[in-house]
């Protein structure tokens, strides 16, 4: 990167991976001798911490985690938003517990209290009136993607260059170099081709919307609010209204997915900014940590589902997959009751929201007196930076400045004084039991990161 010297970020690297390795011999020795584990990690992306191997950790709570080897952390990853409610909250906690003891019946595949009172939640807080329960936000995405081709009678989707919804087949298209869309890279053996299923343009592009949207063959829009997991990269003025326009001129029905936006207030940007989606999804902060995820349907959308099923062109009961066996146990539905109601509220949200405030402009006032070309963006309680300035307006010019050593270098050297990131990205998010004290900190240890850098 301009202005900054590749030989003393290989130094730093060097030197950060040395003090890691020397303060973590548990966690390596847990690493070397899980042989029985694909990638010596319980799911393979846990892989992507810095260091040549992952810290284990014993405790959890709020937002600070003590690993193996006794060092604690402020945790900003908060699980990539899995925790937002942060590491074990209490009220969560309580529900979980009465649900696998004094009331019991963990899974029955029968109906609790508990789901029409999350089901109404969710529709005074994103205002689609009927959901239906899944395990996670991936599960949503692809059993809501099947309900828009039922009813638009529709096989593609329409997606953005490194958007992100888990791990759906159809989303992993990007726009390539040559502006024809592409498998993205490192996708892991996709039954088809995603340039058979999948239409793609860029973030910000209305006129790359348009184009792909005339081929009338899209069932659904399905999009973030805002990029979320190539950096943030926020909606240009117009953006949304103009996809949620085009849309409906086109025949096409807008899915929101806010399981990592939500981090934009009780509402997610949805409430916030008044968008209009016909199909909504959500998943894992919405259960305090416990596997969860949901989809929502407009009244419209809803009936033209039932009005298939009646006429017997669809079984949505059965045999056409619309659901799972464990999909709306009632331990989840205990733990998104619980969590909605009492841990993730307005008045928490505005506390995590006023501390990313601070933390962004921190992070920014650092950036300019160092005067370092990086950029960082806010999202109610997320803020996040990249290495680039300004911006990025799309999910190419994201990728485009993506950094490995730079960011090796600065999440070892903040995960080796305390601060934890999201491995994925630097990527930092509030929960309720964030404080100042903690934000400061992570000023601090960033503050000098920074000037190690430059010098």
């Amino acid at each position: 990167m301009t202005g900054i010297d590749r030989t003393r970020v290989e130094k730093l690297v060097d030197r950060e991976r040395e003090r890691y390795r020397a303060e973590h011999p548990r966690s390596l020795e847990l690493h070397r001798a899980a042989d029985h584990l694909f990638g010596r990690v319980p799911m393979t992306w846990m892989s992507k911490w810095a260091g040549g191997f992952p810290i284990a950790y014993a405790t959890a709570h709020g937002n600070k985690i003590t690993d193996v080897d006794g060092r604690s952390y402020v945790d900003f990853a908060l699980g990539d938003t899995g925790a937002m409610a942060g590491h074990s909250p209490q009220p969560t906690v309580r529900a979980v517990a009465r649900r696998i003891g004094t009331e019991g019946g963990i899974t029955t595949m029968l109906p609790t209290e508990d789901a029409e009172w999350v089901g109404a939640e969710l529709a005074r807080r994103f205002g689609l009136p009927k959901w239906s329960f899944t395990l996670s936000a991936t599960d949503a995405n692809r059993w809501a993607v099947r309900l828009a081709r039922l009813v638009t009678g529709k096989p593609k989707l329409l997606v953005f260059s490194y958007c992100y919804h888990g791990s759906v087949d159809e989303t992993f298209i990007v726009v390539g170099p040559d502006g024809l869309p592409a498998s993205r890279p490192g996708n892991v053996a996709p039954a088809v081709d995603p340039t058979v299923t999948t239409r793609v343009a860029e973030w910000n592009d209305l006129a790359a919307v348009e184009r792909e949207l005339a081929h009338g063959d899209v069932a659904a829009i399905l999009t973030e609010p805002a990029l979320t997991n190539i950096g943030i990269v926020l909606p240009a003025p117009g953006f949304l209204d103009g996809l949620r326009e085009l849309a409906t001129r086109y025949g096409a029905l807008l899915m929101i997915d806010e399981t990592h936006t939500i981090s934009a207030g009780p509402g997610g940007m949805t409430r916030r900014d008044g968008l209009r989606p016909d199909v909504f999804v959500i998943g894992k902060s919405i259960g305090g940590g416990i596997p969860c995820g949901a989809y929502g349907l407009s009244d419209e959308v809803a009936d033209a589902v039932h009005r298939r099923a009646s006429s017997g062109e669809a079984d949505i009961v059965d045999v056409g997959g619309v659901g799972g066996t464990l999909a709306g146990n009632a331990l989840s539905l205990a733990a998104m009751r619980a969590t909605l109601g009492e841990v993730l509220t307005d008045d928490a949200f505005a506390h995590m929201i006023r501390l990313a405030s601070t933390y962004t402009e921190e992070v920014r006032r650092v950036l300019e007196t160092a005067d370092v070309p990086w950029s960082v963006t806010q999202l109610g309680a997320r803020a996040e930076y990249r290495f680039t300035r300004p911006a990025p307006r799309s999910g190419g010019e994201s990728a485009a400045a993506a950094d490995d050593p730079l960011d090796e270098y600065m999440h070892l050297y903040t995960l080796n004084r305390g601060i934890l990131m999201t491995p994925f990205h630097n990527m930092a998010l509030m929960c309720p039991d964030t404080s100042d004290a903690d934000v400061a900190r992570h000023t601090d240890v960033f503050e000098s990161a920074v000037a190690e850098l430059v010098g």
